[in-house]
């Protein structure tokens, strides 16, 4: 009888916390919906009311209407910024990865070539950029190139903090257990370091982005086979403000893709077991 009655009682307490999981998830869908919506209303009345020119301040329908109509000819160049961005992103991550691991377990390696990673960090991209275009022959390679220095960094100091974030008590515990370095950089090392790497995945990502943007910015480049950056260069010489804004609203689509991407993963890695992504009970 005391079990059934436990049984019975728990099944409120079940049916509740779906029914909050639920309201949760429908506020974090419909808040930030709200306020975009809010906030466009608010653009659109506001052109409307002041009467601003397109080539000042183009409406939000403007610019959807102009999105539609130039999508045929805007897709290759999304397609170009997102090939560009995701190709910068992996070799972030591997060579950050790679990189940061060896500098983690061998600190007169760290110590040696540390300072480069550094000046990659801090020259502006912008700087160093028209070098790289005189130095390589492609141009979609230079502006690999150039996303891939400004995605680096976050990748290789993530891995490199989250690999020496292991308890020390644990690494006592594994040497006491006589583990092999392997079994315990598999076990300890790996596990601790993945909560700030998927941090650092997230920042890779956005920074990817605004690298290819930007490099192809100080490109030039032209032609068909270009990224969304020429598209606004384009609009812009030309004086055609509202091509300029679909052109912007695709580029923040793209970081919104990947960053919401990012934070899936997150869950699905970290989600079971990772303080930063449990839900409390309270």
């Amino acid at each position: 009888m005391e079990t059934m009655s436990t049984t019975e009682s728990q099944k409120p307490r079940a049916v509740q916390a779906a029914v909050t999981g639920n309201g949760e998830r429908f506020l974090r869908l419909a808040l930030p919906l709200a306020t975009m919506f809010a906030w466009l209303a608010a653009w659109e009345f506001y052109v409307w009311q002041q009467a601003v020119p397109p080539y000042i301040l183009p409406a939000p329908s403007l610019i959807l209407q102009t999105l539609v109509e130039n999508f045929s000819s805007l897709e290759s160049s999304l397609w170009f910024t997102l090939r560009l961005t995701l190709m910068a992103l992996a070799l972030a991550v591997l060579s950050g990865a790679l990189i940061g691991t060896v500098f983690a377990l061998s600190p007169l390696i760290e110590l040696s070539f540390f300072p480069f990673a550094i000046m990659l960090q801090v020259t502006p991209i912008i700087a160093i950029a028209p070098l790289i275009m005189i130095y390589v022959d492609s141009t979609f390679a230079a502006l690999l190139i150039c996303a891939w220095i400004v995605a680096f960094f976050p990748m290789l100091s993530n891995t490199v903090i989250g690999l020496r974030s292991a308890d020390h008590n644990l690494k006592a515990l594994f040497r006491l257990y006589r583990a092999t370095p392997w079994q315990t950089f598999r076990y300890l090392l790996a596990p601790s370091a993945l909560p700030f790497f998927m941090a650092g995945l997230k920042i890779a990502g956005g920074l990817a982005l605004i690298g290819a943007v930007v490099a192809e910015f100080v490109a030039g480049a032209s032609g068909r086979d270009t990224g969304l950056a020429s598209r606004i260069l384009e609009a812009s010489f030309r004086n055609e403000i509202p091509r300029m804004f679909s052109s912007l609203v695709l580029v923040s689509m793209c970081g919104m893709a990947i960053f919401m991407i990012n934070i899936w993963l997150s869950k699905r890695l970290l989600g079971y077991w990772h303080e930063s992504e449990i839900k409390s009970e309270s």
